[in-house]
């Protein structure tokens, strides 16, 4: 297996239109779209838009699984699935005219240090040397930290790659980890750093750290004004064209799942940045946590600049 996406916390993404949205007041709303999603499957939807050879490995309540299945089902996505007591939790994005997006998420269910135990019996007999695991989004509740080390060291153990982006893992985590590669975005970069970036300099600071370290890749998303890429000791900027954005949500999974869907067709440091670049930004040009399409991604590749900085 070419690729792996972890989703243990999975997520119903509810999207719904308020024409006003007033805090304290009743607002009619009208629903827009449900999607299953969680960042694993966000990569492993986006990944099979590039046809892309993946396996998503979900974790799911019992209380409202079918439903979530039932999506992946239908959006033909390979997975096998761990079936835990509860819920899934949901987020719910309410788009307004006069406050742009709102979310609101719900906890989900709550898990033990043994589930790592199950999801490496269910994926180690797909890993093969230099697959890339992909653990990304948030744990859930019950899962320790030192449970994830030991769980990453034996994926990494098989020779497998991992790609690490979670709020759920802190720079001292990361530092011990050692991931092929981390995507962090601006906010996460001041958290790292503990201190207020004030300018591309402070941002390409944080990001030399994780690179000198021993992290082979470092990206770091920068919305609008495009993306970094940290790698042996170099330094590139990637700007994308302009773009009228319908959702940002799920953009980062989307440009993840263009580095790895360049670097498994051997592209250059450089295309793999572009390639980072345009599947987050084509995947802003669709509704909810949908992946982007291809010839958007196709189009918007060719208008990246990426220069060495």
């Amino acid at each position: 297996m070419k690729v792996i996406t972890l989703t243990l916390s999975t997520a119903f993404d509810r999207h719904c239109f308020v024409k006003g949205f007033y805090p304290g007041k009743e607002c009619l709303a009208e629903i827009l779209s449900i999607d299953a999603a969680g960042k694993g499957v966000n990569i492993s939807r986006a990944l099979k838009v590039s046809e892309t050879e993946n396996l998503a490995l979900i974790v799911t309540g019992s209380q409202n699984a079918g439903e979530y299945c039932d999506f992946l089902d239908k959006d033909g996505i390979a997975y096998k699935e761990i079936r835990l007591e509860g819920r899934i939790r949901e987020n719910i994005t309410v788009h307004s005219e006069n406050c742009g997006e709102t979310r609101i998420s719900f906890a989900g269910f709550t898990a033990e240090d043994k589930l790592l135990d199950g999801v490496f019996e269910q994926i180690s007999p797909q890993i093969e040397k230099n697959t890339i695991v992909t653990f990304t989004g948030s744990l859930p509740k019950g899962i320790s930290i030192h449970s994830v080390y030991a769980f990453l060291e034996k994926i990494k153990h098989l020779e497998a790659r991992i790609v690490a982006d979670s709020r759920s893992l802190s720079k001292d985590d990361l530092l011990h980890i050692r991931p092929w590669m981390i995507k962090p975005n601006e906010e996460e970069i001041e958290m790292y750093l503990g201190k207020k970036v004030e300018n591309i300099s402070d941002i390409i600071e944080g990001a030399k750290q994780f690179s000198e370290s021993g992290i082979e890749n470092v990206l770091v998303s920068l919305g609008k004004q495009g993306m970094l890429l940290c790698k042996a000791g170099e330094t590139y900027l990637a700007v994308p064209p302009e773009i009228e954005a319908v959702s940002t949500i799920g953009a980062g999974d989307s440009s993840i799942a263009g580095f790895i869907s360049a670097e498994l067709s051997g592209l250059g440091i450089k295309d793999k940045l572009k390639s980072a670049v345009a599947f987050g930004s084509a995947a802003c040009l669709t509704p909810g946590t949908n992946p982007p399409h291809a010839p958007d991604i196709a189009k918007i590749f060719d208008m990246v600049s990426v220069r060495k900085i």
